[in-house]
């Protein structure tokens, strides 16, 4: 993919380049960013189990927004998940390397992700996540969808986006990929 500027970066003058994940030379980067963004192993290890479900795995949807020398700082990913029994697309875990924050990186990825899941013809995309950060992407509360979990969230966490609003959505619960836990 082509360079990728991002229009809500904080900091001056940052351009990506996306790609999808590189199965034989990005894991390792991918693994990495997603132990430098978060506190535990968890999300590196649900990704890494969710490469090896055939069911919820999406050749694709698993980008990369990478540095000039080429390198992963920042990552997005899409899964298969269900929506009323409907197919439908998890986005998460997303991160960035620390010192790449706040300079459009994850952004990057997550719009590279949503522009290729509308490409291979899927409408309905679910996140789990901060409410002031996905509603730039055009995600807004899943329950005016009618869309719920089967666990507690706060209502302005679970968000929802149709990437074509002319297509209907189906409504219910969302059933996510076994790896998820839930």
């Amino acid at each position: 993919m082509s360079p990728t500027p991002d229009a809500n970066r904080s900091t001056p003058a940052a351009t990506w380049t996306t790609r999808p994940e590189q199965a034989d030379t990005d894991q390792a980067g991918i693994r990495e960013v997603l132990l430098a963004a978060f506190p535990t192993s968890l999300e590196a290890d649900l990704v890494d189990a969710l490469r090896t479900d055939p069911e919820a795995w999406l050749p694709g949807l698993s980008l990369v927004s990478a540095a000039d020398d080429g390198t992963v700082v920042g990552y997005s990913l899409l899964t298969r998940c269900h929506v009323g029994g409907a197919p439908a697309l998890a986005l998460g875990p997303c991160a960035v390397r620390p010192e790449h924050q706040s300079q459009g990186a994850g952004a990057a990825a997550i719009r590279a992700g949503l522009d290729a899941a509308r490409t291979s013809g899927e409408n309905l995309v679910v996140v789990l996540g901060h409410a002031d950060y996905y509603p730039r992407f055009g995600f807004d509360r899943a329950s005016l969808f009618g869309i719920s979990a089967t666990f507690e969230v706060p209502d302005e966490n679970l968000m929802a986006l149709a990437l074509d609003p002319s297509r209907p959505v189906p409504d219910g619960q969302i059933r996510y990929a076994p790896a998820f836990g839930v």
